[in-house]
């Protein structure tokens, strides 16, 4: 049996949304149980026999600051479901509510892996060849050096062999050319300690990327800092909002337009379905001590049952070792360069 934490009170929707998520959720997956945080009376009603309700008596709003959430909302429902986690009762904690929160409480109950500076957001957006590009980080972390980009690397390879079954992904630096040349400093020893890592072995590196690689699906992940990588995303959601208006838009028009739509219709669909974020749902926070992910907050129960999913196929096949294990391969690039030099295992120069 895998069991997941579940904050039934976050998100735009709350319990009207996860309630029916997680039903769906017990009922394709036999060997899955659930404890479902929440304040009692939302939770109740609710009965399956591999589900357990968890009573909290707070709830951390989408707008609460990180300071009311982390110091003065101790019984929320978030805190309590990633608590489940760091007690041993659930193998991952999954949740809609406050992104920034959820990181901060995440991190100070669960702390960091050995050899992690910083935990990443890490998700999927979609890409033409009809999967998903891994992009990390999504927001975490405004500001990187070279070695958290390393870190990323890392922890993403060991998420897609883990939910893709691909042992060997290989990783893009997002940059403003191919060259290795181009980018900022920090993007040009990023680039350096990525080749080393790659020369040894313990990552697949091809090399740095542009925006639009994401989406061609030139890498199976692509790193960059959380300014970036937020960007990126909103951009990714209004692009198939922009498609859903469009077709909305020309079917309400005159005679020619609606024709023009008609034809245009599956092709543009089929396009919307593709981009639907609904069916990428879940991004995982790496780098901690315990499994946790974060559902989009307007996750509709489609949208919140795949980020179930993605927890549970998570869980299942021990993402938490596989980054312990590359994150332990890796050391000797992940330490800074004065504890490498004392270590005697400084990278190699380039």
């Amino acid at each position: 049996m895998i069991t997941l934490a579940v904050d039934c009170m976050g998100g735009d929707h709350g319990p009207h949304v996860t309630l029916a998520a997680c039903r769906r959720f017990l009922d394709a997956h036999p060997e899955a149980r659930l404890l479902m945080v929440g304040l009692p009376e939302a939770l109740k009603g609710f009965a399956h026999e591999r589900a357990t309700l968890v009573h909290a008596s707070e709830v951390v709003a989408m707008d609460d600051p990180l300071e009311v959430a982390l110091r003065r909302k101790k019984d929320s429902s978030m805190r309590v479901a990633i608590q489940q986690v760091k007690d041993g009762a659930a193998a991952a904690a999954v949740s809609a509510g406050n992104t920034g929160a959820l990181m901060a409480i995440a991190r100070y109950v669960l702390k960091t892996l050995d050899g992690i500076d910083r935990p990443a957001i890490a998700y999927p957006l979609p890409n033409a060849k009809g999967g998903s590009t891994t992009v990390l980080d999504l927001g975490a972390n405004v500001d990187c050096n070279e070695r958290h980009l390393l870190e990323f690397a890392v922890m993403g390879s060991a998420l897609d062999s883990v939910l893709k079954g691909n042992e060997q992904p290989t990783v893009g630096l997002l940059n403003i050319g191919a060259e290795a040349i181009k980018g900022s400093e920090v993007i040009k020893k990023a680039g350096e300690l990525l080749r080393s890592a790659a020369n040894s072995g313990d990552l697949n590196f091809f090399g740095n990327v542009e925006g639009n690689d994401i989406f061609k699906g030139t890498t199976d992940i692509v790193v960059c800092d959380g300014f970036v990588g937020n960007v990126a995303l909103k951009t990714s959601e209004g692009l198939a909002a922009m498609v859903g208006a469009f077709l909305k838009q020309e079917f309400s028009r005159n005679i020619f337009t609606k024709i023009a739509a008609i034809i245009a219709y599956p092709v543009l669909s089929a396009f919307k379905k593709r981009v639907d974020y609904r069916r990428y749902n879940g991004a995982a926070l790496l780098g901690l001590r315990g499994l946790v992910f974060k559902s989009h907050g307007s996750a509709d129960e489609m949208a919140f049952e795949t980020a179930l999913n993605r927890a549970y196929d998570a869980a299942r096949n021990n993402l938490l070792d596989r980054v312990r294990l590359r994150i332990a391969s890796a050391a000797p690039f992940l330490l800074p360069p004065d504890a490498a030099a004392n270590s005697g295992t400084a990278p190699a120069p380039q």
